[in-house]
């Protein structure tokens, strides 16, 4: 099985994405991250929420409607350095930590998006 049937699916998913915004979106210690983002975050949960289905082994709908998701590419308009990955994971530690209780899917996950998030340095 994969990451997106083990995680419940698409509502599972998009409950993963909309938890990690209103983290970022209220927890100070995201204030900078948050302030890389445009006000309406609306589209940017969207995207995450489409690029995520297809990462995890879902649907492949960020690349149905945008192509290759180019990660590194399309953050270079954006200082992506340590404290940003790390406000990042801090969001995505939260949300994941509230949603998956199973340890091992758990670190599996983690480990999976510190990686991606550290390869998303430019700075």
């Amino acid at each position: 099985m994969t990451p997106y049937q083990l995680l419940g699916g698409e509502g599972v998913v998009r409950w993963l994405v909309d938890r990690f915004y209103d983290i970022m979106d209220t927890d100070p210690a995201a204030a900078p991250l948050r302030a890389m983002h445009p006000a309406d975050l609306a589209g940017s949960r969207q995207k995450l929420f489409m690029f995520l289905s297809g990462w995890l082994g879902g649907p492949q709908l960020f690349v149905q409607s945008f192509g290759h998701p180019r990660l590194r590419m399309r953050h270079m308009p954006f200082a992506v350095d340590e404290s940003a990955r790390d406000q990042w994971m801090h969001c995505m530690r939260q949300a994941v930590g509230e949603l998956i209780c199973e340890e091992a899917l758990k670190a599996q996950l983690l480990a999976a998006f510190q990686d991606t998030a550290d390869f998303m340095r430019n700075q």
